[in-house]
């Protein structure tokens, strides 16, 4: 299965857009969130998403796509996939609506580029 990590500046933030993926993928997707600073604070931290990343592979382990919101979360998730091992992608796609469509098309047991384009497929939402 592919695993979905989410990045923000909010841990609260990445916690209830995952409690929400998790939903729409039936409870079957692996979503971890990664949101806040090391201390719980706003801001980005590549302990956060390394550690989340771990989770997911853990439970996923057929890859890892990450969904980031905006500035610094993009950045850091970047900075995470340089030093990753194994298959991560970071998806060009609107937090919210890319995990849900993430988490939605992973649940179905697709591959990573079906969950990738899932998720970027999110911004042809909006615009209909």
């Amino acid at each position: 299965m592919i695993g979905l990590v989410l990045v923000s500046h909010s841990k609260t933030l990445a916690e209830g857009v995952a409690e929400l993926a998790r939903t729409m993928g039936v409870g079957k997707a692996v979503v971890e969130p990664a949101g806040g600073d090391a201390d719980g604070g706003l801001g980005t931290s590549i302990e956060v998403v390394e550690d989340a990343l771990e989770r997911a592979r853990a439970v996923g382990g057929e890859g890892i796509v990450l969904l980031a919101d905006i500035g610094s979360s993009v950045l850091t998730a970047k900075l995470v996939i340089d030093e990753a091992v194994g298959d991560v992608v970071l998806a060009d796609a609107p937090l919210v609506e890319g995990a849900v469509a993430a988490a939605s098309m992973a649940a179905t047991g697709a591959d990573l580029g079906a969950v990738v384009a899932a998720a970027e497929s999110a911004y042809d939402h909006r615009k209909s």
